[in-house]
C-alpha cells in the first residue's frame, strides 16, 4: 500500500542549488517510487524537514569494531598493527554475524540510505555482509577486497596469489547477484596498489569488462601511496589504473588527495569519480582533497566517512568537514608562512556543494537513481524533527532565513532527530514513531 509523507523538502539539485519547499505532501506508491509532490496547507512548515537518503561512498567494514582508535598512528601501524589483524577475524562467520548487523543498522540509523563497502578477502563473510544489507533495506554495493602483493600486505591475509584473488572475485559477484536484491550490488575492489601484483590488478580490469561490475579502489591517497604508484609504473596512480582496465564509469576512486590536473581530466573522460573522505583525509592522507579543483573539473564526487579512518559513521558531519577542509586547504595552516603563500586560494566549498556531494552527487558517482526527491525516483528520504527538546538544532523564526534553516539542519541534526528513515519506500530505520504518514 502507497502512502504519503509530509513535510518541508531540503535538497540540492545542482552542485551549487538549494531548493526549499515548504509544506509539502509526497506521495509514494507501492513499489516505493515517488508519484507525485503537492503543496499541503494544512503541513506545520519546519517541524518535519526531509532530506535525501544520505550516500557513503566509502566504508571499510571490517574496521567497523575499530571506530574511533588509533588515529594517532601512522599509516603503516594502523594497517599491519590493527587493521589487517582485525580484518583476519572478520574472515570467521560467527564474528561478522555479530559485527555486520551492528554497522548496517546503525549506519541506517545515521541516515545512510547508501552505503558503498569494502569487506574481507573471504567469500563467504563478504557474502554475509551483502545479505545483512538486503535483510535490513540498505541500499549497498558490496566488495570482496582482493590483494595479493607479498610486499604490501601479511602472509596471513592475502589472496595466494593472482588467479586465486581472480576467482574469489568472480565468484564473490556470482553469489552478491544470487541473492536476488534490487538494492544490493557486487563491486569488483582491489584494494590499492601496493596490496596488488600487476597480474591480479590486470585480471579484475578484465573482470571489469566482461562482468559490468563496478569497480572502487583508493588512488593516491597519501604521499606515500601517491609515490609509490611512480617508483613502481612510472606513472601515477591514476594512469597506473587506467592501463590495468579499472577505470571506468563509474569507478570509485577513495581520497584522491593527491590527484594531479592530468589525473582530473583522465578521471572525468573515463567517467570516474573520488570518494571525498575530509575527515580520514586528516589523519593519514598528508593533505587536502582539492574538491572545489575537482568539481570545476567536472569530475564526479561524493563523499565517504572511511569507516574507520574516519572517527565518525555520519555523512551529515562529512559535509561540515568537508566545508571546514576546504578552508584549511584556501587559507593554509602555517602562521609562519606569509597570508599569501599559506593556503591555495580559490579552493572553499560551500555546505550546499558538500550536501550536494553527500547526496545527488554520489547517487550520480554509483550510477544510482537517488539523491534527490523528485517525481519518478525512489524514496530514499530521512525526515528530521527541528523541534526535539534537548537537540542542539533549533530554527529560530525571524532569525534563520532558508539558507540558514538548511545548514543548520545539515550541520546539527543527529540520528536522535531522525524520526524515519526509508529505502525504496520503506522504512529502515528512526528514533520516534513515524511522523507526517499517511
Amino acid at each position: 500500500m502507497g502512502f504519503t509523507v509530509r513535510g518541508t523538502i531540503m535538497q540540492t539539485p545542482g552542485p551549487t542549488k538549494l531548493e526549499v519547499r515548504h509544506g509539502v505532501a509526497v506521495a509514494v506508491s507501492d513499489d516505493g517510487i515517488i508519484t507525485s509532490i503537492e503543496d499541503a496547507n494544512d503541513v506545520a512548515p519546519l517541524q518535519t524537514v526531509l532530506l535525501p537518503g544520505l550516500i557513503d561512498t566509502h566504508i571499510h567494514a571490517p574496521q567497523w569494531p575499530q571506530l574511533g582508535t588509533g588515529l594517532d598512528l601512522a599509516l603503516e601501524s594502523w594497517l599491519f598493527e590493527h587493521t589487517f589483524p582485525l580484518e583476519a577475524k572478520l574472515t570467521d562467520p560467527s564474528f561478522a554475524s555479530e559485527v555486520w548487523p551492528s554497522l548496517v543498522s546503525t549506519l541506517l540509523a545515521h541516515g545512510t540510505t547508501t552505503a558503498t563497502y569494502y569487506a574481507t578477502i573471504d567469500v563467504e563473510t563478504t557474502t554475509m555482509l551483502a545479505e545483512t544489507c538486503r535483510a535490513a533495506g540498505q541500499r549497498a554495493f558490496v566488495g570482496r577486497v582482493a590483494m595479493d602483493h607479498p610486499d604490501g600486505t601479511p602472509q596471513w591475509y592475502r589472496d595466494a596469489n593472482a588467479a586465486q584473488g581472480i576467482e574469489a572475485s568472480a565468484r564473490s559477484i556470482d553469489a552478491i547477484v544470487a541473492l536476488g536484491s534490487d538494492l544490493v550490488q557486487p563491486m569488483i575492489t582491489p584494494r590499492f596498489a601496493p596490496a596488488c601484483t600487476d597480474e591480479l590488478l590486470r585480471g579484475l580490469g578484465e573482470l571489469a569488462s566482461s562482468t559490468g561490475v563496478r569497480v572502487q579502489t583508493h588512488c593516491s591517497e597519501s604521499d606515500w601511496e601517491h609515490n609509490y604508484a611512480f617508483s613502481r609504473f612510472g606513472m601515477s596512480d591514476t594512469a597506473a589504473l587506467d592501463g590495468f582496465g579499472l577505470l571506468r564509469d563509474h569507478t570509485v576512486l577513495a581520497h584522491g588527495d593527491h590527484l594531479g590536473r592530468d589525473d582530473l581530466t583522465t578521471l572525468r573522460a573515463r567517467g570516474a569519480g573520488v570518494a571525498h573522505c575530509p575527515m580520514s583525509n586528516a589523519y593519514f592522507a598528508n593533505a587536502v582533497f582539492p574538491a572545489r579543483r575537482a568539481l570545476d573539473a567536472g569530475v564526479r564526487v561524493g563523499l565517504g566517512t572511511d569507516v574507520a579512518g574516519g572517527a565518525r559513521p555520519n555523512v551529515l558531519s562529512q559535509c561540515g568537514e568537508a566545508v571546514t577542509m576546504s578552508r584549511l586547504l584556501d587559507e593554509g595552516v602555517d602562521a609562519e608562512l606569509a597570508p599569501q603563500d599559506r593556503g591555495v586560494a580559490g579552493s572553499r566549498v560551500s555546505i550546499v556543494e558538500a550536501f550536494w556531494m553527500g547526496t545527488l552527487g554520489g547517487g550520480e558517482l554509483l550510477g544510482l537513481d537517488v539523491g534527490l526527491l523528485e517525481v519518478g525516483r525512489p524514496f530514499d528520504a530521512v525526515a528530521v524533527d527541528t523541534a526535539r527538546p534537548t537537540s542542539a538544532l533549533r530554527l529560530w523564526d525571524g532569525v534563520d532565513d532558508d539558507a540558514r534553516r538548511f545548514e543548520k539542519v545539515v550541520r546539527l541534526a543527529e540520528p536522535a532527530d531522525f524520526t524515519d528513515v526509508w529505502v525504496a519506500g520503506r522504512r529502515v530505520a528512526g528514533a520516534a514513531p513515524k511522523q507526517g504518514v499517511a
